[in-house]
């Protein structure tokens, strides 16, 4: 790598580094707040029109462009955020641009969090909105599941939950940063641990302490790194070079690969976690990749 693109990613990292810093607090509430005030500053613009709502008294809400759209696939989109915080207002950073790069019309809801709510609490809630979508008239391969971090342990769960109630499956996945090893016991945990400028092994060690205490983190609902992934539908993968969650994309990649699952991963050089949720030129590219992938798999 040229030593130009090296020192501006040097300098990108920090930056976000900084941002994150910012956000972070030992107060989960204010950590909360944070997070959404910067989704709604990244959200707010004219092109995008935000439709809330409840599922059973839980927030979502549908995000669209301001432009027609043909098809009626849409994307169920899960947010990130350890699991103890995030909702879809912070996530507009992401489904903002889902929906514009795709023209398709992207929901989002606010699962509950731990610690006040534990595993299984977000994967019954993410099944209660399957359920809902279903029963508004969509068929399961008219929806792309979503997610980002542990988002994107969240999509897989609710999937391999599918599986096993041998109901239909999405049409596809698509996955930003999946979070799909709570055992932490991948290379990149320590390899990647003096480089990624958003995630550190204390951060994760609190997460699965909130979200999954005294629990079996091999149960493949809870890491679904560990689940059985024979029939399930074309999955895109999106991992950033420079993250500590690098191994948990991998090893995806390579047990689906090896289950016969169509899927396909993308290593972006230099990028942190959820890199995508910045706004910058290799941001939307990716996002552009993830349409590219999604109308791939629309006829399959």
């Amino acid at each position: 790598m040229p030593k130009s693109i090296s020192k501006r990613n040097q300098n990108l990292m920090h930056l976000i580094k900084r941002v994150h810093g910012m956000i972070e607090n030992s107060d989960i509430e204010k950590h909360r707040q944070s997070q959404d005030q910067l989704g709604a500053i990244f959200g707010n613009t004219k092109e995008i029109q935000y439709e809330e709502f409840t599922i059973d008294e839980m927030h979502a809400e549908w995000v669209k462009v301001n432009r027609p759209h043909m098809k009626k696939q849409i994307i169920l989109h899960c947010h990130g955020g350890g699991y103890s915080t995030g909702s879809s207002v912070y996530a507009r950073s992401l489904t903002g641009k889902l929906a514009q790069s795709t023209s398709m019309p992207v929901l989002s809801f606010d699962y509950r969090l731990a610690p006040e709510h534990p595993y299984p609490a977000a994967t019954e809630d993410a099944m209660k909105v399957w359920d809902y979508l279903m029963l508004q008239g969509y068929g399961a391969r008219d929806v792309i599941v979503t997610g980002d971090s542990a988002g994107g342990n969240l999509a897989l769960s609710l999937v391999l939950q599918l599986k096993a109630q041998e109901r239909l499956l999405p049409r596809g996945l698509v996955l930003m940063s999946p979070w799909t090893d709570l055992t932490c016991s991948g290379k990149s945990f320590t390899e990647k641990a003096d480089m990624d400028p958003v995630l550190d092994a204390d951060y994760i060690d609190r997460m699965i302490a909130a979200y999954a205490p005294g629990m079996d983190v091999k149960n493949p609902l809870i890491s679904p790194l560990f689940g059985d992934y024979g029939d399930f539908p074309p999955t895109y993968i999106q991992v950033g070079e420079n993250e500590i969650l690098l191994s948990d994309s991998k090893r995806l990649f390579k047990k689906m690969q090896e289950a016969g699952v169509f899927v396909k991963m993308d290593v972006f050089p230099g990028m942190w976690h959820v890199f995508q949720m910045s706004p910058f030129k290799t941001a939307n590219e990716a996002m552009e990749r993830n349409a590219e992938f999604i109308y791939g798999i629309s006829n399959l």
